[in-house]
Parts: C-alpha cells; sequence; structure tokens
C-alpha cells in the first residue's frame, strides 16, 4: 500500500499562484508515476499532470501546459505542483495519484490516491 498526503490548497485571486505538495509513504518503491488530478463540482476527475519517478519525462493537459510545472524530489518521496496565472476554472479538488505501471492521463490507470486538497481561485 502507498499513503498519499496532499497539502498547500487554499484561496487565491485570479492571476496568483499556488504550490501544491503531495507526500508518498508506504511500499513506494512500486512508484513508477506520479499524478495530479482534479475534479470541479458535477464534473468527472481529470487529468493535470504527471512525472515519471525515475527520468525526467512530464506530461501535462492542455489546459495547465506553460502555466502548471510538475516536480518532485525522490528524497523526501515528495511530488509538487507549482500552479501559476490560477483561473477561475482551475477551481477544484486536487488529487495526487501514484501508479505502478507506464505514464498516462487515464485516471483508471492509478493504483492509489490521496484524499484531496481544495483550491478556490475567485476572479
Amino acid at each position: 500500500q502507498v499513503q498519499l498526503v496532499e497539502s498547500g490548497g487554499g484561496l487565491v485571486q485570479a492571476g496568483g499562484s499556488l504550490r501544491l505538495s503531495c507526500a508518498a509513504s508506504g511500499r513506494t518503491f512500486n512508484t513508477a508515476v506520479m499524478g495530479w488530478f482534479r475534479q470541479a463540482p458535477g464534473k468527472e476527475r481529470e487529468f493535470v499532470a504527471a512525472i515519471r519517478w525515475s527520468g525526467s519525462s512530464t506530461a501535462y493537459a492542455d489546459s495547465v501546459k506553460d502555466r502548471f510545472t510538475i516536480s518532485r524530489d525522490n528524497a523526501k518521496n515528495t511530488v509538487y505542483l507549482q500552479m501559476n496565472s490560477l483561473k477561475a476554472e482551475d477551481t477544484a479538488v486536487y488529487y495526487c495519484a501514484v501508479s505502478t505501471g507506464y505514464m498516462s492521463d487515464n485516471r483508471f490507470r492509478y493504483d492509489y490516491w490521496g484524499q484531496g486538497t481544495q483550491v478556490t481561485v475567485s476572479s
């Protein structure tokens, strides 16, 4: 089992920035990919970004490309999501997830999930 704990969410004005963190613990040696997803009220959970635990491969949803940056600190078993130029439509609960397989934007490919952290962007 892998446990994931997100932090860093909050209320920010449009155009502002936030940095989310996700700390992993437990059987992290099986971690291949860590990803961020988000879910707005009444909408399906959608892919935001992902990063391989080794190497430099990353992937982003078109809606956040050039505004969000995913990074990791292997020594701390932590992945980050730096969110800049935030928009009202970025408002959602943001979830961290781990895949023991290959990088994917499909939420069903992820095996473990955190409890989520709320991000609210006021316009």
